[in-house]
């Protein structure tokens, strides 16, 4: 089966697919990262449904990469007869999602074969296929699916697969569109036009980012380092671009669903959703980059998601701001090298998690320190949510892990209801926001006082998991990152010295202790957890240890595959990724703990809020002082298909598409905008 870290993502912004080493495309949801699967072999077999597209008896590709900073994936073939190039993408939406492969010749003779096998509902259900003047149309329930190429086209098995053979400069196209199945037929897709668009779509959105690397910084201290850092935060934004669910904002935890965090266990979780514990660490990701538009439409898809009851605040909501995500299996996949169960929805989001309300706070002050826009009902609901937090800080929880044991009190939970409150604080003695705001700074401290007294083990010197617990969380390194304590502290450092002493595992850190006192109520254990090792990295160089921080960070950029994408997990034993991917999370850390070790040794460590007096400056381009913002395109769903939308460049409209005067059809206007 197809290790986690062989597989490749290209998406469009709305949904995602997983393409292996050995062409097959073995995950896809559409229309949607959250529906029902159509190729779900990634959790079964080619059975589940696959599409593979390679050189007749080839095996993996000989090489592979994406076109530029983009999500155009480019695999080739060395073969007997010649080589072979396989060009993957989905371009951006304009209504109607689409899977864009070009077979290329580049020399010799190749026989190249197609097999599609599309199974809707993961893996469930066979579509009925026909035949259609320019490939085959496959409908099963709501779903229809478009099959065009000049490659003939037969059944067999139960797949539909044709066989073409190239030369070079031979370019043959294979174009799969997802339509409603009460829909017309969809309109003709030029595969060339398209894969231009989508290039100049990536080219556009990261054409200006540049990474200021002071010279004085541990990234520059070796030959190539700031190149190679930099080459790896660039990959990163463009797959949490990708991760991004356009017409809301929203970003998915990750593309998939069910990957093991132990291969062949049941650590098995659906990530297809968005969780408010990334609020803080997205929104210093994106505005520590400049790219405001982005942050923006995540910080207004926070605030429809929490808005409501302050008691219901879920840690998770759909990409839409839905809040059903019933957990249930699927017993007919057999899961990812027998890992199952397979499961859709996910039961954590009925949890209480007191962090949450702290880190909804915290991400945003975040925004509101750098100057995103908003109005004043966002503070009013920021009240309420505090109102809340003061009469629930002292509940015990299942903590940002999602732990289901039984509840306790978590000391990072608590430290997060601490940030809340003080947050809270900051909005009025620096926003001048009304507030009571001597009440806040009463419960801040007496939370402070309690984390201190009842959250310190004083034989180890460190914080623990939990109240009077033996065990130790790695989310605990995240003290100082908060503003809780001063990285000095020696509390901070105690507990930094701790974490490493008992949950590090070949250079990389566990969350916390899965056999300790039986905190999480499940069997098995798991892989080292990538996000985590980034929090270490982040928490040595804060408190003076650069060296170290330095060589956690280059251990963590070498467990990226060949093109740049990150899991959630890593096996130390195996030497395998583990758990969904991309995970948006692990990229996240990568690009906050690269902005931290760009700043040279005594510059401010990470601070609390990136607006704080004193902060590091954002890096990036600048205009008067200021990252200059990312220019998104609006988005709209016309009742036809129209072409994609061209990117317009800043201070002039974008040039009407070549085609549109020769089908005679009325172009969109693209224009940029704030928000989703």
């Amino acid at each position: 089966m197809t290790r986690i870290e062989d597989y490749a993502l290209v998406g469009d912004t709305e949904t995602a697919a997983l393409v292996g080493r050995d062409g097959s495309i073995d995950w896809l949801c559409l229309p949607r990262f959250d529906s029902p699967a159509c190729f779900a072999a990634l959790l079964d077999d080619e059975r589940a449904g696959a599409w593979r597209l390679a050189p007749v008896g080839a095996g993996p590709a000989t090489r592979r990469r994406y076109r530029g900073d983009t999500l155009v994936l480019e695999q080739e073939w060395d073969t007997p007869d010649g080589t072979v190039r396989v060009v993957d993408l989905m371009p951006p939406r304009d209504g109607l999602a689409d899977v864009v492969r070009v077979v290329e010749g580049v020399s010799g003779r190749v026989r190249v074969r197609s097999t599609l096998r599309l199974r809707t509902d993961y893996g469930q259900v066979v579509p009925w296929v026909r035949r259609t003047p320019t490939g085959v149309r496959a409908v099963a329930g709501p779903d229809a699916f478009h099959l065009d190429t000049p490659v003939p086209l037969h059944g067999e098995d139960l797949s539909t697969v044709g066989e073409v053979e190239v030369g070079p400069g031979d370019r043959v196209p294979f174009v799969l569109t997802h339509a409603p199945s009460w829909h017309p037929r969809p309109r003709h897709v030029d595969a060339d036009r398209v894969l231009e668009g989508t290039v100049r779509f990536w080219d556009d959105w990261l054409e200006d980012f540049t990474f200021a690397v002071d010279p004085a910084s541990p990234a520059a201290a070796a030959p190539g380092r700031a190149e190679r850092w930099t080459a790896a935060v660039r990959r990163s934004l463009v797959l949490l671009k990708a991760l991004t669910y356009a017409p809301t904002g929203g970003i998915v935890a990750a593309a998939t669903t069910s990957l093991p965090e132990s291969i062949g266990g049941v650590r098995n979780w659906d990530y297809r959703y968005c969780w408010l514990r990334d609020a803080t660490f997205t929104l210093q990701a994106l505005l520590g980059t400049g790219f405001v538009d982005e942050a923006a439409a995540w910080r207004e898809w926070l605030l429809r998601a929490v808005a409501g009851d302050p008691a219901k605040l879920q840690i998770m909501y759909g990409l839409d701001g839905a809040r059903r995500l019933q957990e249930y299996e699927l017993p007919w996949l057999a899961g990812y090298e027998g890992s199952s169960p397979v499961r859709v929805g996910n039961a954590a989001a009925d949890q209480f998690q007191l962090d949450t309300w702290g880190e909804v706070l915290d991400g945003l002050h975040l925004g509101r320190s750098a100057g995103l826009e908003t109005d004043d009902t966002a503070w009013d609901l920021q009240k309420a949510l505090l109102d809340h937090l003061e009469g629930h800080w002292r509940d015990p929880d299942n903590s940002l892990w999602e732990v289901r044991g039984e509840r306790r009190h978590f000391v990072h939970s608590k430290v997060l209801a601490w940030t809340g409150l003080d947050r809270a604080v900051q909005a009025v003695e620096r926003f001048g926001l009304e507030g009571p705001v001597d009440r806040w700074r009463r419960t801040r401290e007496e939370i402070h006082a309690e984390v201190c007294d009842r959250g310190w083990d004083p034989d180890r010197r460190t914080f623990t998991q939990s109240y009077g617990s033996r065990g130790l969380d790695a989310a605990t390194l995240l003290v100082p990152q908060v503003g809780f304590l001063p990285w000095d502290d020696e509390r901070v450092v105690g507990t930094v010295d701790a974490v490493q002493r008992e949950l590090l595992r070949d250079g990389f850190l566990l969350r916390y202790d899965t056999a300790a006192e039986g905190v999480d109520g499940l069997p098995g254990d798991e892989g080292a957890f990538l996000a985590c090792t980034f929090w270490l990295a982040d928490a040595l160089h804060g408190i003076g240890r650069t060296g170290e921080a330095v060589a956690t960070f280059e251990r963590l950029l070498g467990l990226c595959n060949d093109v740049g994408m990150l899991s959630e997990e890593w096996d130390p034993r195996t030497g395998r990724q583990l758990g969904n991917t991309p995970q948006a999370f692990s990229h996240v850390g990568l690009v906050n703990t690269a902005r931290h070790l760009w700043q040279p040794p005594g510059r401010p460590r990470p601070a609390p809020d990136a607006g704080a007096p004193g902060a590091p400056p954002r890096p990036g381009p600048r205009r008067h002082g200021r990252a200059r913002p990312r220019r998104r395109l609006a988005r709209a769903r016309p009742p036809a298909r129209l072409p994609p939308p061209v990117p317009r460049r800043r201070g002039r409209r974008a040039p009407a598409p070549a085609t549109a005067a020769r089908t005679g059809r009325r172009t969109r206007r693209t224009r940029t905008r704030r928000g989703p």
